[in-house]
Order: C-alpha cells, then structure tokens, then sequence
C-alpha cells in the first residue's frame, strides 16, 4: 500500500509547476481561443472608431474618449491614430498606463481628494497635459498649492451639473466661486467646463434621448454665457457620450465629447433607439463554450458572474434575434444557462461548441479581463493587454 502510494504522488514531486497556457496566439482559428475569452472584432472596431472621429470633425468638434470603457493603451492609441485629442478617465490610477504610454493629454473627469490624490495629479502633470474636474472649492486649494510647490500647471474644469444631478455646481455663484478659486493660483488655470450627464446616455427611445441632451446643452451654454458676462473666455465645454453624441456634436455648445462605449457597443447600448447612420456595430464578444448538455432544453456554457457583468442585463447569445437559437437565462459564478427552444430539445450537439455572447455592459466585464483577443475575419491577429484594468482609486 506504501509503494502504491508513493507511486502515485512522485511524478509531482519532478514536474514543476505548471504553466498556465496562453489563451489565444496570433494566426489562431476562434476555435482555438481559450475560454471565457474577451473577443475584439477588428472590423466592427476599426469602423466604429472611424464612424465618431468622421462625425465630429465634420463639425470641428475634439474626440476625447473615455478609457474607463475599454482600459487599453493599444486601443487609446488606435483612437488618437483617428485623430482623438487625448483620454478621459475616471481615477488617477486608471489613468497611469496611459501617461506611462506617452499619451500626451489626459483629462481626470472626476472629482478627487486628499493627500495622495493630489500628490499623483501633481506627479502626472510633470508629464503630461493633465487637466481635472472640481465641484469644490475645497479641492481647489490641496491642488493648486501643490501644483504651485512643483512648478507645474494644471488645467481645471468646474463640473456644472446640466440634468445628471449627481456632482457639479448647480449655480451661477457656485460656479463663480469655483472660477474665482482656481484664479488664485498659479499652478491652476481655468480650462473650460466639464458638462457631462449620464443619464442621458441611457435613454432608450430616440426623441426622449434627444430632447434631454438639449436641454442638458442649453444648461451649459448658460453656465457659458455667466462666464462671458464677467470677461471670462470659456475655451473648453466638455462631455457627452455614446448615446448623445450625434447630438452634442450640433449642439454648438460642446467642444469636445467624451464617449466610451462606441468603440464596443455593448449589448445596452445595442438595444437603444437608433436613427440614420448613427447606429454602431457590436465589435466585443464573450467568446464561451457549452460543457454541458446534460439536461433536456438547456445548454450550459463556461461563462458566468466571473466572465461577464449583468447590472445591464444578462449577456445576449450573438445572432439570437433569428428563430430558434439559445437565450442565455441565468448566470451563476462559473456558469451560464442558456434556454433552448422547447423545454423538450435535446442539446447534445451543442457539447463543447464555441458561442460567442455580447456583454449587456462593457465597462465593467472588461475590468475583469486582462487581455483582448483581437480578431479579424475569424483569426486571432494580437492579444492585446487591459493595463489599466483594477486601477480604481
């Protein structure tokens, strides 16, 4: 029994430790791809990007994607290539691939404090075009103190609150106050406004979207308009989205738009009202397979509450609009169910084939990744890193 026992456990004692294998190479068929895998469809992408930068130029407004959306310097890069003036993004950390990149300018479009927060923005500044958002006067002083001790400039833009009802001053002397603040100084410049509600992004139907982003520009063209009458140029109006950048680009108000989610179009953003030309294509996907069909009407696949985020609703199984395919039903850590037709279907044939699902909501099921596939015409053509996946504070 000794012996048995011995034999069994020595072959792990002169392995080594496993490796773990790379989930896809370039020249890989998607068959090949490890799963869960986040996909990239070069195509679908390169279009998108295409569709925004063309858009707004047209109208002489500035592209600054939000990087909170895909975390990626490649795809960051891809975006400036297209004529993007920068980044946004929503914590100084998330920020730090991308200045450690060599991207030249990079607007934090969030509020911070304290200390460390303060130190690093000073610390990015030294390298980069940083411009930041205040709603407070009492994140004005830390900042321009700092920024005065280091010798740098910081560009920093009041958030006006125009529907979101979330951050932002919501007063002309609020405002005032901010402006007058930042002047103090000489570390701070006043750089413009940032003018952003989110909830407008959402908004299923066509029109509704529409009228609120509107109304939410003429709020800021008044915040404008107050800075006028006291001599002060606004040389930047900041904001905007995905779901209203066809209108904030005609809006004349807006200088520059910070949309995100466009480059994927995630499957909410998929299911709003869409007119013209403006809908983009679904360029990200869940790559899964099915490991199991042990029960009649239903398959399971290997991506669950760990692969995919479901604050948007659950992932959509690719191509499930036509007759007869599989809707993914319910998510649990390691798993996902998907309801067949009939209750009655045998899906046996499904047994370890690759599905591809699209994501209810980009931002966060990409921050559980640390790679994209990138793909093209059904062939891996790069992997490409998600640096600032994590990077919250």
């Amino acid at each position: 029994m000794s012996d048995s026992v011995n034999s069994v456990s020595s072959p792990a004692s002169v392995a080594g430790p496993l490796a773990v294998p790379p989930v896809a190479q370039a020249g890989d068929s998607l068959a090949e791809v490890a799963t869960p895998s986040l996909l990239l469809d070069l195509d679908a992408f390169d279009a998108n990007v295409a569709h925004m930068a063309g858009a707004a130029s047209a109208r002489g407004v500035a592209v600054r994607p939000h990087a909170k959306a895909h975390k990626s310097v490649t795809i960051a890069r891809a975006q400036i290539a297209a004529g993007a003036v920068g980044v946004c993004c929503q914590k100084l950390t998330e920020a730090i691939p991308f200045v450690n990149a060599g991207i030249g300018s990079v607007h934090i479009s969030n509020e911070f404090v304290g200390h460390t927060r303060v130190a690093l923005a000073v610390a990015m500044a030294a390298r980069v075009s940083l411009s930041v958002c205040v709603d407070d006067v009492r994140q004005v002083a830390p900042l321009g103190k700092a920024a005065q001790r280091a010798g740098v400039r910081i560009a920093v833009l009041p958030e006006v609150d125009v529907g979101q009802g979330r951050c932002g001053v919501d007063s002309t002397d609020a405002l005032g106050r901010l402006v007058d603040a930042i002047d103090h100084y000489e570390g701070l410049r006043f750089g413009g406004l940032q003018a952003y509600h989110g909830s407008a992004q959402h908004i299923a139907n066509w029109d509704e979207r529409r009228d609120t982003a509107r109304r939410a520009a003429d709020q800021a063209s008044a915040y404008v308009r107050f800075l006028a009458a006291r001599g002060i140029a606004c040389p930047v109006v900041t904001g905007g989205g995905t779901g209203t950048a066809e209108f904030d680009i005609e809006s004349g108000v807006y200088t520059e738009i910070q949309p995100g989610s466009y480059v994927f179009l995630d499957g909410h953003y998929g299911s709003l009202e869409w007119r013209d030309d403006w809908r983009f294509r679904h360029a990200l996907f869940l790559a899964s397979t099915v490991m199991s069909t042990a029960r009649a009407g239903i398959i399971v696949c290997d991506a669950g509450l760990k692969s995919v985020a479901t604050d948007s609703g659950l992932p959509r199984f690719w191509s499930s609009q036509q007759a007869g395919q599989p809707q993914y039903r319910t998510a649990s850590d390691e798993h996902g169910v998907l309801a067949l037709a009939s209750p009655d279907e045998d899906g046996a044939d499904w047994l370890g084939e690759p599905i591809l699902l699209v994501p209810g909501h980009c931002d966060p099921t990409v921050n559980l990744y640390d790679r994209y596939v990138a793909v093209r015409h059904g062939r891996v053509e790069g992997v490409w890193p998600i640096e600032a996946r994590g990077l919250s504070q």
